[in-house]
């Protein structure tokens, strides 16, 4: 069985955002980079199932810059078999849904029986590159993925949905799977794993050797970024002190109220 993991690279979750000068763009030097946290629970998923059924092919596919390469290099020193990456040259600053038209063809050339992806990206936060990927293939798809057992051609598969309510679905593959943080524990990349990852199978490809047109895409981009803008800075806190208690309360109150307007 052959399993396609869909890796996003994103800014660590402690990087200091910063806007370009012409504030349509995120500044990228000095971020660090790693690779999306849900997407490492797809990537453990995908070598678990692997282990599971004694045989099969992990693949790490990406859509991105070059430096990406370093990031799927990381899901090869965890175990994966081989690493692919598709240039996002001439569509740096495409959409969600240009995004997914790129994956769903890399998906048809590849023809894996299982896709996983992690359930969002952490950046943009949009929850929707995946399920739109697997709605241009005709794929039934699951997000939120709780647990997933692999059973032949179909998979079972819980869901989490709000008020700690759990979905089941019986699953006929091939499928697209977004992974939860409680899907599984993502293992370390050990010192070895790292040294053979170099060495495995790695293909980088342009969106012409899986047959899309870049010149297509730039057209039908129908998701334009005008400006960037940091939240505004939230204003100092007020502090009250040496007074008596019911004159601090009556002003706390009164501030509720009228500024805050919660009361």
């Amino acid at each position: 069985m052959k399993i396609l993991v869909l890796l996003k690279q994103t800014p660590d979750t402690e990087a200091k955002i910063q806007i370009s000068a012409n504030g349509k763009e995120i500044e990228s030097s000095g971020v660090k980079y790693i690779v999306n946290p849900y997407d490492e629970f797809a990537i453990e998923e995908a070598l678990l199932i692997k282990k599971k059924l004694g045989s099969g092919e992990v693949v790490i596919a990406s859509f991105g810059s070059s430096d990406v390469k370093e990031r799927i290099l990381r899901g090869l020193a965890m175990g994966a078999d081989r690493g692919l990456l598709i240039s996002n040259e001439g569509l740096e600053q495409c959409d969600g849904l240009t995004v997914a038209k790129v994956l769903s063809a890399c998906i048809k050339q590849e023809e894996p029986q299982i896709v996983l992806c992690g359930k969002q990206g952490i950046d943009d936060d949009n929850m929707h590159v995946g399920t739109m990927t697997a709605e241009l293939l005709s794929w039934p798809h699951v997000n939120v993925v709780t647990k997933l057992e692999v059973n032949g051609d179909t998979a079972k598969v819980e869901r989490e949905i709000e008020g700690g309510q759990v979905e089941v679905y019986d699953v006929k593959l091939p499928a697209v799977f977004g992974a939860h943080k409680a899907l599984n524990t993502p293992r370390y990349a050990s010192l070895p794993g790292i040294m053979k990852a170099k060495r495995k199978p790695f293909d980088q490809k342009t969106p012409g050797d899986i047959g899309v047109d870049v010149g297509q895409l730039k057209s039908e981009n129908a998701t334009v970024v005008d400006s960037y803008s940091l939240p505004p800075e939230k204003p100092a806190g007020k502090l009250f002190k040496d007074e008596p208690v019911e004159e601090m309360v009556s002003k706390v109150v009164k501030l509720l109220r009228e500024e805050a307007k919660v009361l």
